[in-house]
């Protein structure tokens, strides 16, 4: 703690939030003043706090899962991000934490631990990933009646965005004040922001992040939507991760670029010496397509999210690959031996990015260990192949449960609360009669 103490002292800091991400990667947590921050022996919370529900309900096989009276966790932080928060009124620090039993055992229904419990396997065999995640979001007119559609919100120009800019340079700057203000938020806090640009949608964006370790990648993700909403709102707007926002405009993705190198040689293990592609890489290709659709629920956690998995929302729709194949779930960018890599294209926004990388990771981990061949590369496009991804909540978690391997890799009792909190919401859900439904079967049925 005392490394801790000196940079708040630095600092001038008198205000620390305690975060950890949750199932669905929202920030939990405490904050504390400084002082009692690092005069603190362990921060506690109740493990419940991971089958907390994104509505913040629990289940009620609640004490059927974790122990019968609720106990307490240790907080433990990691010191690699502690960093400040830039948009709080006063010296305010935040640092993400690790979270363990009494006994020192990590908590192992914890999302940060399960992507780091991947990247484990992943150095029992020598081997590092590397990702760059590439996170697309709305931007929308204030809304507090969720029956209300959402809109696009008013730019610099004083007019809200009425058709597709799709990659617009005078796009992006109608909202340049705005951005502004999350680059220097993003600097602040030492996230590597590479690229931004204006995708398909209306008022839609996305932010590209500079490749490197997954789990650091995973805590910028997680920080990085935390700030662009916190932006928005001071620019009176929303930021939306949501998968699939609006009717008629095309859904927020999260795709991932991996590739893999050896620890020993820093050499990218998807390129031999000469530069051809190797047996692995093709194994880690092959494990995607065999294994995502049982992971899919850690792709597309929400119901909102399977309106996206559409051939007319530029989604993939099924397990095809291609070079330089935007209409394929995998993608092989044209790049350097050295740079070979795989685009995942299938996860959402809406994803907690712990859960998302660990998961992408562990279907290409499988398909490497088990020497899979995949299919030959999609020459055209893969819209016009049939759908092969689940494209429901219930229709996911069925084959997720149905996986062995992938519960292996990732943690069967992780993989058990996991379903047990996503059976929650999605009970919750069909519980609520929608607008579509009033409208087209109140008097016609």
């Amino acid at each position: 703690m005392s490394s801790i103490k000196s940079w708040f002292k630095e600092n001038r800091i008198v205000e620390v939030e305690a975060i950890i991400p949750d199932m669905s990667g929202v920030a939990r947590g405490k904050i504390l003043p400084a002082e009692k921050y690092y005069q603190d022996k362990g921060l506690r919370l109740p493990e419940g706090i991971f089958l907390q529900t994104v509505t913040g309900d629990a289940p009620d096989e609640y004490f059927d899962v974790i122990s019968t009276t609720d106990g307490d966790i240790i907080l433990k932080p990691d010191l690699n991000t502690l960093c400040p928060v830039p948009w709080a009124t006063e010296p305010t620090a935040q640092i993400i934490h690790d979270a363990f039993y009494a006994d020192g055992r990590s908590v192992d229904i914890a999302p940060r631990y399960v992507l780091r419990r991947v990247l484990k396997a992943f150095e029992e065999r020598g081997w590092k990933p590397v990702v760059a995640p590439e996170l697309e979001f709305f931007l929308v007119k204030p809304n507090t009646d969720s029956d209300y559609p959402l809109e696009p919100p008013v730019g610099r120009s004083g007019r809200c965005e009425t058709g597709r800019q799709s990659y617009g340079i005078d796009a992006v700057n109608e909202f340049e004040p705005l951005f502004e203000d999350v680059y220097d938020y993003c600097e602040k806090q030492g996230l590597g922001i590479d690229t931004l640009i204006h995708e398909a949608g209306a008022a839609q964006l996305e932010i590209n992040l500079l490749h490197g370790d997954a789990l650091v990648l995973a805590d910028q993700a997680f920080r990085f939507k935390r700030t662009m909403r916190e932006a928005a709102l001071r620019h009176q707007m929303y930021a939306t991760f949501m998968a699939k926002p609006m009717q008629h405009e095309p859904g927020s993705a999260m795709h991932i670029h991996q590739s893999i190198v050896d620890l020993k040689s820093g050499q990218n293990i998807f390129s031999d010496e000469s530069g051809e592609p190797t047996t692995l890489f093709y194994g880690y290709i092959a494990g995607l397509q065999k294994y995502l659709p049982a992971a899919m629920a850690l792709l597309a956690p929400n119901v909102n999210s399977y309106r996206r998995i559409n051939r007319r929302d530029i989604a993939p729709i099924n397990v095809a690959w291609g070079y330089d194949n935007r209409t394929a779930a995998f993608r092989v960018p044209f790049a350097s031996p050295q740079a070979r890599r795989v685009e995942n294209r299938v996860p959402g926004a809406d994803a907690n990015p712990y859960l998302a990388m660990a998961a992408s990771l562990a279907c290409g981990y499988l398909g490497m260990v088990e020497g899979l061949q995949p299919t030959p590369p999609s020459e055209g496009s893969a819209y016009n192949a049939p759908y092969a991804l689940p494209r429901s909540v219930h229709e996911a978690l069925r084959q997720l449960s149905a996986c062995e391997a992938l519960q292996k890799v990732l943690g069967e009792r992780f993989v058990t609360v996991y379903k047990t909190v996503k059976e929650v919401e999605y009970e919750a859900y069909f519980e609520v009669i929608s607008s579509w439904e009033r409208e087209f079967l109140l008097l016609n049925v």
